[in-house]
C-alpha cells in the first residue's frame, strides 16, 4: 500500500515540526486550550480559579471582609489614638507638652530595643540576650568612667565596641556553630549577665564608692556624658531624638535598600533564599551585630539617665523589646517585624503606663497592662487577619 505524495508531503511537516527547535508538539495547542480553560473555570464558591487558595479579589470581598481587614489595618492605630484621647480627657495634666514630651523620652530606650528586637525577628531569630546587653552597656559605660577616670566619649566608644562584640559572638554561634538563634542567644544572655557583675563584685558603680582594694574610685559621671539622657534641642529631649533617628535609618534601610529585602527573604524562607544565591549566614550574622548596636545605644541613654551602673538594669528589657516588637507586626494589618510598627508599639505601651500611673494605680498593675497590650496585638495579627504573618521563628 503506497502514500500518495501528498500524505508524504504531511508526514514530512509534521516531522519537521515535531524535531525542530522551535517544534511544537503534536496536540500542544490541544493541551494549551485546555490549559486556558481550567485557569479561567470558577471554583464552586464562584471566587476565582478552581483550585486557588489565594486571598479573594477585592471586587469578591464581601461587607464583612472588608470590615475584618479594616480593623484589622487601623485598629491598632485607632485603640492607640482612643485611650489618648480618653487620658487627655479624664487627666488634664496628661495632654501637657511637657507631659508628651516625658513620654517619648521614657518610650526611648524600649522603642531603642524593640528596634533591635525587629532586626532579629526579620531574619527568623529573636535575641534573648537583649536586655543583658543592654545591662552590660550600663556596666561598661559606668566602669569606664567611674573605675578607670575616662571621658564621656570614651565610655561611649567603650560601649558600642563591646556591643560590637557581643554581636559578633552572637553571630558566631548562629552562623558558624549552627546552635539555634533562641538557644544561642538564650546562652549568652546567661554569661553577660553573670559576667558584667564579676569586675564590681555584684555592686552598683557610682562615683565615690569603695573598691576592693580599699580605695576610693577616682571617677565620676562626667556632666556631657549624662546629657544624653538629660539635654535637650528646643524642647525636645535628646534621647527622643536619637529613637526618631534610629527609627528612620531601621525604616530605610530594611524597606528601601537590597540588604534589608533580603533579609525579609531570609526570614520568610531561608531555604529558597539560599538556593537563590543568598549568602544566608552573612545576613543573619549581620542582623545580629545591628540588633546588638541597638542594644548597646539604648544602655548608653539608660546608664546616662539613672547615673550609675546599676546591676539590675536591663533585667525586665527583653521582655518590653519583645511585646513592642510583637505589637508592631499588627500595625496597619502589614503582618512582619517593622521599624514604624515597633515605635508605635513603644508609644502605645507608654500611653498605658502613664495614663494608668496618673490615675493612682500601682506600678504592680504595669505587667498585667503590657500583658494585655501584647495580647491584643497579637489577636489582630493571628486571630482578625487573613493575612499571614510574615515572621517565622528560629528553629
Amino acid at each position: 500500500m503506497t502514500m500518495t505524495q501528498q500524505d508524504m508531503t504531511q508526514q514530512d511537516v509534521t516531522q519537521q515540526d515535531t524535531t525542530g527547535p522551535d517544534a511544537v508538539r503534536p496536540g500542544a495547542g490541544a493541551r494549551s486550550r485546555v490549559a486556558r480553560q481550567r485557569s479561567t473555570a470558577k471554583s464552586p464558591t464562584g471566587k476565582g480559579p478552581a483550585g486557588n487558595k489565594d486571598r479573594p479579589r477585592d471586587e469578591d470581598l464581601t461587607v464583612a471582609m472588608r470590615l475584618r481587614d479594616g480593623v484589622v489595618k487601623y485598629g491598632f492605630v485607632a485603640v492607640t489614638v482612643a485611650l489618648f484621647i480618653y487620658f487627655a480627657a479624664s487627666e488634664p495634666s496628661f495632654s501637657t507638652g511637657q507631659s508628651i514630651f516625658a513620654m517619648l523620652k521614657f518610650a526611648s530606650t524600649t522603642a531603642i530595643l524593640g528596634l533591635a528586637m525587629t532586626f532579629s525577628m526579620v531574619v527568623g531569630g529573636m535575641d534573648m540576650s537583649i536586655g543583658s546587653q543592654a545591662g552590660l552597656a550600663v556596666q561598661m559605660g559606668a566602669m569606664t568612667m567611674v573605675f578607670y577616670n575616662m571621658t564621656g566619649s570614651t565610655a561611649v566608644i567603650v560601649v558600642l565596641l563591646t556591643g560590637l562584640l557581643v554581636g559578633l559572638l552572637n553571630a558566631f554561634l548562629i552562623v558558624v556553630c549552627k546552635i539555634p538563634d533562641l538557644l544561642a542567644t538564650l546562652a549568652m544572655m546567661f554569661v553577660i549577665q553573670g559576667a558584667k557583675l564579676i569586675p564590681v563584685s555584684g555592686q552598683s558603680v557610682s562615683g565615690g564608692m569603695v573598691l576592693q582594694d580599699g580605695s576610693v574610685a577616682p571617677g565620676k559621671f562626667t556632666p556631657g556624658f549624662l546629657q544624653i539622657d538629660r539635654g535637650m534641642i528646643g524642647p525636645i529631649p535628646i534621647p527622643v531624638i536619637i529613637m526618631l533617628v534610629l527609627a528612620i535609618a531601621s525604616w530605610f534601610f530594611l524597606s528601601r535598600t537590597k540588604w534589608g529585602r533580603v533579609m525579609y527573604a531570609v526570614g520568610a524562607n531561608p531555604e529558597a533564599a539560599r538556593l537563590a544565591g543568598v549568602r544566608v549566614g552573612f545576613y543573619r550574622g549581620l542582623a545580629y551585630v545591628i540588633c546588638a548596636e541597638l542594644a548597646a545605644v539604648g544602655g548608653l541613654i539608660l546608664v546616662s539617665r539613672i547615673g550609675q551602673g546599676d546591676v539590675n538594669a536591663g533585667s525586665s528589657s527583653l521582655l518590653e523589646a519583645v511585646a513592642v516588637a510583637l505589637v508592631g507586626t499588627s500595625v496597619l494589618g502589614i503582618g512582619k517585624p517593622n521599624a514604624w510598627g515597633t515605635i508605635l508599639g513603644a508609644l502605645l505601651v507608654q500611653i498605658v503606663l502613664t495614663g494608668l500611673t496618673m490615675k493612682g494605680f500601682q506600678y504592680y498593675h504595669q505587667d498585667t497592662a503590657k500583658g494585655l497590650v501584647l495580647l491584643v496585638a497579637l489577636l489582630f495579627s493571628y486571630t482578625v487577619s487573613r493575612k499571614r504573618v510574615r515572621y517565622t521563628p528560629a528553629t
